[in-house]
């Protein structure tokens, strides 16, 4: 840069100096056309132009030693700047790698969460299917207990003699008497209570009873016991003799509610006898379920 500014320097202090001469050759005068009658003072003259040049030479000498200055200032705020775009650059260009970087990153979290979602979706899925086989499976547990239970049910029947040992006779009462067969013969199904006299059905179904009763003949007293269902009376077995000894029979087909108690009572002002031989008895048994 030095260089290409110096060479017009050159050319232009050529020139002044040539301009300079020549003016200084049309301004001096011959000795024969000078005016006034005095010799102009060429030697003088040519000194101050030399002067001149120097002054002039000097003062560009100063102004391109600025120049330089100048321009090497602005070479180092040039190359600062370049170093400054260059790391500006490095930055660009590391910047532009992350967010590549993160891109990416965010591509795969996408991925990642569409991932996600249709795993939760297939154990949502999962869990409500297993919900469904637990149900399914509940239900069967139910319907196999249910099976169970009807399958032990279904095998209810019991039969029970008057008294639990010895010979005896029960009344007369002026009012109606519950009785309890205490000899159990069978009671399968345990829904006869031989402590209470109850029979209470363990499920919806029909039921057969019957009763036998005997007694000893008396002119006032006859031998009678009634079958009740919840306290309804339902039949009678009844005989009645002067002397001797007789038996009455009597049975019926019940449909039972789940708790329906069945039972006999003594009629009142009536006797019924039993010993080991077990004349008084009281049965039922579940047909089948409803």
């Amino acid at each position: 840069m030095e260089r290409t500014m110096c060479f017009p320097l050159l050319l232009l202090i050529c020139s002044l100096s040539t301009a300079q001469l020549q003016s200084d050759n049309d301004i001096v005068p011959h000795p024969a056309e000078s005016q006034g009658g005095e010799p102009t003072n060429v030697s003088e003259h040519q000194q101050t132009c030399p002067q001149d040049i120097h002054a002039v030479l000097r003062e560009m000498s100063a102004s391109l030693a600025e120049q330089r200055v100048e321009t090497r200032h602005l070479q180092r705020e040039n190359e600062a700047q370049t170093a400054k775009l260059k790391e500006l650059d490095l930055q660009k260009t590391e910047l532009e790698k992350q967010k590549t970087e993160l891109e990416k990153q965010k591509t795969e979290l996408e991925k990642q969460k569409t991932e996600l979602e249709r795993v939760k979706q297939e154990l949502q899925v999962q869990a409500a299917e297993l919900i469904a086989v637990r149900a399914r499976s509940n239900v069967t547990d139910n319907q196999v207990e249910a099976l169970r239970r009807d399958a032990e049910v279904k095998r209810v029947a019991f039969s029970a003699s008057l008294l639990a040992s010895g010979s005896g006779t029960i009344g007369p009462f002026n009012t109606q008497t519950n009785l309890v067969f205490r000899f159990v013969f069978s009671n399968i199904g345990n829904a006869y209570n031989p402590n209470t006299g109850f029979f209470i059905a363990p499920v919806r179904g029909a039921y057969h009873f019957e009763v036998y009763v005997y007694g000893h003949g008396h002119p006032s007293h006859a031998s009678a016991a009634a079958l009740f269902k919840n306290g309804e009376h339902v039949c009678i077995a009844y005989e009645h003799q002067t002397s001797g000894a007789g038996t009455s029979a009597n049975g019926a087909t019940l449909l039972l509610e789940v708790g329906d108690v069945v039972f006999l009572r003594l009629w009142q002002n009536t006797r019924i006898y039993d010993d080991e031989n077990h004349p008084s008895t009281f049965s039922g048994h579940l047909l089948f379920t409803m």
